[in-house]
């Protein structure tokens, strides 16, 4: 049994990964700020806490070691180290999401060392300051030069589930099965997606084995938004309304000027399983569709 910390616990695949450590037997913490709630019950420890407040987070923890902290809420190079100046010497691992936005979206499928975090200029500030894929390629570059413990940093790619907070799927279904219009940049743009509990169960992996370093977890496959399009119509039995103009009410979340896409042959030399994006992603739209009729 471990002793594990979670920041961003509560929902969508961070929930996923607790439900999958309890199972395990583990001794899970889960910090939140208090205003979520806690859907775990006496299953976990709950800590209440801003963890933007680096006082409150050491005072919290002041004491106390964990064998892996996971951390899902961290965006800005500020945050990453003073995240560092508390669990340094009281953590046995941290195992940090991080995003396929760290690459840009040039079009070219995306491999690891796209983004060299050891080696990137460092600039300080808050997650205001930066762009969400700039405050995530600062934060790892603050980890691995200021963390004295190991870290993996795990680049998801856009995360789907019936449960996603975003409804950033959702958005698409609705807006065909409603007849309302969608703006795309580019329909033939392929993207990189993962399930959600197939996230959850990357994060679990990656702080249970003795990987380091940066790692690319995405579903086998990628799809175009015009493909994706098609699989939304077949759910709704709408034909979608594209906009390759638009203004920001319209516009897709998924809209970009190229494909965005990663290989996962890392993570899968080092063991771990994916599956099929093909296999989950039309039960996916058809189950979301049903829940809107």
């Amino acid at each position: 049994m471990k002793n594990i910390l979670v920041l961003g616990g509560t929902r969508f695949f961070g929930r996923e990964l607790v439900e999958l450590l309890i199972a395990e037997g583990h001794h899970v913490v889960i910090m939140t700020r208090g205003q979520s709630g806690n859907p775990f019950g006496d299953q976990v420890e709950h800590l209440i806490a801003n963890r933007l407040s680096k006082e409150e987070l050491a005072s919290i923890v002041e004491g106390r070691t964990f064998d892996i902290v996971y951390d899902n809420i961290c965006y800005s190079p500020n945050e990453a180290y003073e995240f560092c100046e508390v669990f340094n010497g009281k953590i046995g691992k941290l195992v940090f999401t991080s995003t396929l936005a760290t690459y840009n979206a040039d079009g070219k499928e995306k491999n690891e060392a796209d983004f060299d975090p050891y080696h990137y200029e460092i600039r300080m500030g808050n997650s205001k300051d930066f762009s969400y894929g700039e405050g995530k390629r600062q934060a790892e570059a603050v980890f691995y030069k200021y963390a004295k413990f190991p870290v993996v940093a795990v680049r998801f790619p856009i995360v789907m589930g019936e449960d996603d907070y975003t409804r950033r799927l959702h958005f698409h279904v609705e807006r065909v099965a409603d007849g309302l219009p969608i703006g795309f940049l580019n329909m033939d743009a392929e993207m990189s997606y993962i399930l959600a509990k197939e996230a959850g169960e990357f994060l679990k992996w990656a702080g249970m084995t003795g990987v380091t370093g940066p790692f690319n977890a995405t579903a086998n496959g990628r799809i175009s938004l015009a493909d994706l399009i098609k699989i939304v119509e077949e759910a709704t039995g709408k034909t979608a309304k594209i906009s390759l103009v638009g203004n920001d009410e319209i516009r897709s979340p998924y809209a970009i000027p190229s494909s965005w896409y990663m290989t996962n042959a890392k993570a899968t030399n080092s063991g771990f399983q994916f599956s099929n994006l093909h296999d989950w992603l039309q039960p996916l739209v058809e189950e979301i569709a049903s829940r809107k009729e």
